[in-house]
């Protein structure tokens, strides 16, 4: 089966690399086809179109976004039922089959699906801190309530590796995706497991 990704990031950025991942865990015989649209609004203005045109050779369309952008204001809202309807409207606009396309918002961030599973990021860092043992990383009951998840990640950084080492997305989070031995800690994400029921068509 052939299914078409949408995402708000560059050509292989890290929702591309870290979604191919998981999808190849999921059902290696699925065929990954995503399509870019940079950042957040270009995703929600454009989604119509690009949709329609994966539609043409794909049996479904999935759209993958963060809540929050890359960046964030102070005091900033950003609204999943909004984004929603502006996404909608994208799809009416060009006749898209709404039935073919399904929309999987991540609360707050990709990096909340890389923090639910402490053994990925311990296995992610251990080399790194060679011959040291890595610390005991925080496990989340409930990844989708992590707040600003890529600041968390660069603070677990800077505890495990020294003051400075950031968390940088597009480098370490297809690390720690490869890491991840299994789904029993990241089906602990809602968001999560809405993409995996829609990537196989059962639920995780």
């Amino acid at each position: 089966m052939k299914i078409g990704f949408i995402f708000e990031c560059g050509p292989e950025g890290p929702d591309v690399q870290v979604c191919r991942q998981l999808v190849h865990k999921l059902d290696p015989s699925i065929q990954f086809v995503p399509s870019t649209l940079d950042n957040k609004k270009k995703l929600i203005e454009a989604c119509g179109p690009v949709a329609k045109a994966l539609l043409s050779e794909c049996e479904k369309v999935i759209v993958v976004w963060d809540l929050y952008p890359a960046w964030r204001e102070k005091g900033m809202k950003p609204c999943r039922h909004e984004d929603r309807q502006a996404i909608f409207q994208s799809l009416q606009s060009e006749g898209v089959d709404l039935n073919r396309v399904f929309l999987v918002c991540i609360r707050e961030e990709l990096e909340a699906w890389l923090l639910a599973d402490h053994r990925a990021v311990t296995a992610m860092l251990q080399p790194l801190k060679h011959p040291h043992p890595v610390g005991r990383i925080s496990r989340f009951s409930n990844p989708d309530s992590i707040k600003n998840p890529k600041t968390r990640l660069t603070e677990i950084f800077n505890q495990e590796l020294g003051a400075g080492r950031r968390y940088v997305d597009f480098r370490h989070a297809i690390m720690i995706a490869r890491e991840i031995p299994d789904f029993n800690r990241i089906r602990r994400s809602i968001s999560f497991r809405r993409f995996a029921s829609k990537v196989t068509g059962a639920e995780l």
